[in-house]
C-alpha cells in the first residue's frame, strides 16, 4: 500500500451529482442515491445510530470514536451530532473519522441538507467548517459539542491504512456493493477489523452475502435486522470482546513554552490531560518571541509525502490561528524567486492538487511589483493560505489551561513509573507521568540521541514602515506597528548575541530584494533587534514522536517552520500519548518520528 497521498481522480468525466425531482441527490458516477427519498434522516437514525446502539454505547465514556465509510452529504454526521448534543456524557469528547473519494462542494451539501430544517443549526455548523476537496486528511473542529472530525479525501483502502484508529462504532455507508465493490472488498474488511476498538459495533444498510462473510471472517458477530422503508433488512455486527475501560487522566510535563510547547499544551488539554509547562524564562523566550512570524509551508515539488504534510499543516494552522482574536496580522505571503530554477519549481508547486483552488498562484515580475507596491525584478508564488502572525496572541491563549512553572530542567530521571525533572543542582522541579520536550535547541541536552544542530538567527524591526508579507532568501513581515525583516542564518552558533554586523547583513538582504523599502527603514525613528537559536535536523524535517525511553516524547527540529507545522504535529503527539485518533497519516508520522535516526 502506498504511503503517499493517493493518485485519486476526483474530476471524473461523469457528472458527479444529479438531483431528482423530489430534491434528493444521486451520484452520477455510481448511479446510486446518497439517501432515501422516503426519509433519509429516519433511515440514518434507524440504520446507523440505532444499529450501533447509540446513545447507550457512549454512556459513561470520556471519549467515543465513530468511523464512517462514505461521508457523502454529511447527513449521517449531522444526525450523529444531533444525538450527541442531546445525550453526550458529561465532558465527553466525540471523534469522527470519515472517508470520501468524491467530495461534494459546500453548496452541494447545503442543498442536500436543507431538506431537514430541524437540523439547520447543526448543518450550518458543519458547513461552516466544510473542507476543500483536496486529497489527504482534513481536521474539522466543532468545539461547541466537544467534537473533532477527521475527513480523509481519497481511496478507502489508502485512508484506512493511514488512519491510527481505533473506532468504537462504524457506519458503512458507501454506495452499494454491486455498484461500488471496492468499498466492500476483503482488504477493506481487514482494515476495519484492524482499526476497531474492543467491542466495536458496525451498522450498514446492505445485507449482501459478501459483506456478511467478510465481516464474519474478521471476527465480527453478524446479524440481520429489520430494514427501514422499502428495504426489508439491514445489518448489525459487533466484536465479542468487551468495550475498553476508562483510563485515568495522565499528568504531562511539557518542557518549553514556545510555539511547540504551546501547541502541545493546547492539544493535550483538549484531550483531557493535566498539563504542566516548565519554561526556563517565559513564554516565547526563544525563537517564538519575535513581534511577528511567518506561517509558510516548505515548498516541495519532488517529495509528495512531505509536500502533502505541509499542505495539511498549513490548513490546520490557519484554521486554529484564525480562531484566535488578533493573532493574524495579514493573510497571503508572496514568495519571490531566488534562483533560475525557481520559476519551473514554482510552476510545479502551483499545479499540485494538494492546494485549494487559487491557493498557490504564479505571478510575473509586473504582478509582484503591483502586489508589493515596490519594484522587484523576479516573479513569485503567491501563497494565499500563508500568513503573518502575532506570536504572543497565540502562545498565551494556548498555554492558559496549563499549570506553569519557571525552572530550567537539567536532568530527566525515570523512577517508580514517573519522570523526575531536576534542576542543575539535582533539586526536584516536578514529577510527571509523561514528559514532552519542546524546547527547540534546548531539547538537545535532554535528548542527546537526537541529531539536532543549532542555527542562530537575528531579525531587526522598526516602527512605521510597512509592507505586505514577502519572503525570498530573507523576509519582510508586517508587525502590529511596523516592519520586521531578516533573518541571519548562522549554523553552529548556540549562544549568539545580537550585534551591528548582523543588522547590517539583514539590511543588505532587504536592499537586494526590495530596495525601495531600505530608505524608509533607515529613516525610521526607532529600531530593535533580537537573536534566537532554532534547532534543525540533518534532513531538515521536524522531529515528532516517542523517544526510546517509555513516556518521553519530543517535538523539535522545526527550524523556521514551527508556526506552520507545530499545531498539527502537536495534535498527533497528543493522540499518541492519549491513545486517540490522530489527524496525521501514519506514513507521515513514521517519516517524522525520532526513530528515523536510529
Amino acid at each position: 500500500m502506498a504511503d503517499e497521498l493517493p493518485e485519486y481522480d476526483i474530476d471524473d468525466a461523469s457528472p458527479r451529482l444529479l438531483w431528482a425531482e423530489d430534491g434528493s441527490p444521486r451520484s452520477g458516477r455510481f448511479g446510486d442515491v446518497y439517501f432515501s427519498k422516503d426519509d433519509g434522516l429516519a433511515e440514518t437514525r434507524a440504520v446507523f445510530l440505532d444499529g450501533c446502539g447509540l446513545p447507550d454505547a457512549w454512556a459513561g465514556r470520556a471519549d467515543f470514536t465513530v468511523a464512517e465509510l462514505g461521508f457523502g452529504t454529511g447527513l449521517n454526521i449531522v444526525a450523529l451530532l444531533d444525538l450527541w448534543r442531546r445525550s453526550r456524557p458529561e465532558n465527553g469528547r466525540l471523534h469522527v473519522f470519515s472517508i470520501e473519494g468524491f467530495p461534494l462542494t459546500r453548496d452541494e451539501a447545503a442543498r442536500a441538507l436543507s431538506a431537514w430544517p430541524e437540523l439547520a443549526e447543526i448543518a450550518e455548523a458543519l458547513l461552516a467548517v466544510w473542507p476543500e476537496g483536496t486529497p489527504g486528511f482534513h481536521r474539522l473542529d466543532l468545539p461547541q459539542w466537544q467534537t473533532t472530525i477527521d475527513l480523509a479525501v481519497g481511496d478507502a483502502e489508502w485512508a484506512l491504512g493511514q488512519w491510527s484508529g481505533p473506532a468504537d462504532a462504524w457506519f458503512l455507508d458507501g454506495f452499494s456493493p454491486a455498484l461500488n465493490p471496492g468499498m466492500w472488498s476483503p482488504e477493506i474488511m481487514a482494515l476495519i477489523a484492524a482499526r476497531s476498538a474492543p467491542g466495536a459495533r458496525i451498522a450498514t444498510f446492505t445485507v449482501a452475502g459478501a459483506v456478511r462473510r467478510g465481516l464474519t471472517e474478521q471476527g465480527f458477530l453478524v446479524e440481520k435486522k429489520p430494514g427501514h422503508g422499502r428495504k426489508r433488512e439491514r445489518l448489525e455486527a459487533h466484536l465479542p470482546s468487551p468495550p475498553p475501560q476508562r483510563v485515568s487522566r495522565p499528568h504531562v510535563a511539557v518542557v518549553g513554552a514556545g510555539i511547540a510547547g504551546a501547541s502541545v499544551a493546547r492539544a493535550l488539554i483538549a484531550g483531557g490531560a493535566r498539563v504542566t509547562v516548565v519554561e526556563a524564562e517565559h513564554s516565547g523566550a526563544g525563537g517564538s518571541g519575535f513581534p511577528a512570524a511567518l506561517v509558510t509551508p516548505r515548498l516541495d515539488a519532488g517529495d509528495a509525502l512531505i509536500a502533502g504534510f505541509h499542505a495539511q499543516a498549513l490548513e490546520r494552522a490557519g484554521d486554529l490561528y484564525r480562531a484566535l482574536p488578533d493573532a493574524v496580522i495579514a493573510e497571503g505571503v508572496l514568495q519571490l524567486e531566488q534562483a533560475a530554477r525557481d520559476a519551473a519549481r514554482f510552476d510545479k508547486i502551483a499545479a499540485q492538487d494538494l492546494w485549494p483552488a487559487a491557493a498557490m498562484t504564479r505571478l510575473d515580475a509586473a504582478a509582484c511589483t503591483a502586489h508589493l507596491n515596490a519594484p522587484v525584478a523576479t516573479g513569485g508564488l503567491m501563497m494565499r493560505g500563508a500568513m503573518a502572525l502575532r506570536p504572543s496572541a497565540v502562545l498565551e491563549p494556548w498555554l492558559a489551561g496549563a499549570e506553569r512553572m519557571t525552572a530550567r530542567v537539567a536532568t530527566l530521571t525515570p523512577q517508580d513509573g514517573l519522570w523526575r525533572l531536576l534542576d542543575a543542582g539535582q533539586g526536584l522541579i516536578l514529577e510527571a507521568d509523561i514528559v514532552v520536550l519542546t524546547a527547540g535547541w534546548g531539547a538537545a541536552a535532554l535528548a542527546p540521541e537526537l541529531p539536532l544542530s543549532p542555527v542562530a538567527g537575528q531579525a531587526d524591526w522598526v516602527e512605521g514602515p510597512n509592507t505586505v508579507p514577502v519572503a525570498w532568501g530573507g523576509y519582510a513581515v508586517p508587525t502590529e506597528s511596523g516592519l520586521l525583516y531578516g533573518a541571519t542564518h548562522d549554523r553552529g552558533q548556540a549562544a549568539p548575541t545580537a550585534d551591528d554586523q548582523a543588522s547590517a547583513r539583514n539590511l543588505a538582504t532587504l536592499a537586494a530584494a526590495l530596495p525601495a523599502l531600505v530608505a524608509t527603514v533607515e529613516a525610521a525613528s526607532s529600531s530593535r533587534r533580537r537573536v534566537a537559536v532554532r534547532a534543525t535536523t540533518p534532513d531538515r524535517l521536524p522531529v515528532s514522536g516517542g523517544l526510546p525511553a517509555p513516556g518521553l516524547y519530543a517535538l523539535t527540529g522545526m527550524g523556521s517552520r514551527g508556526f506552520c507545522v507545530a499545531p498539527l504535529l502537536a495534535e498527533d503527539l497528543a493522540a499518541q500519548i492519549l491513545d486517540r485518533p490522530s489527524p496525521l497519516p501514519l506514513a507521515t508520522r513514521k517519516r517524522l518520528s525520532p526513530g528515523r535516526f536510529a
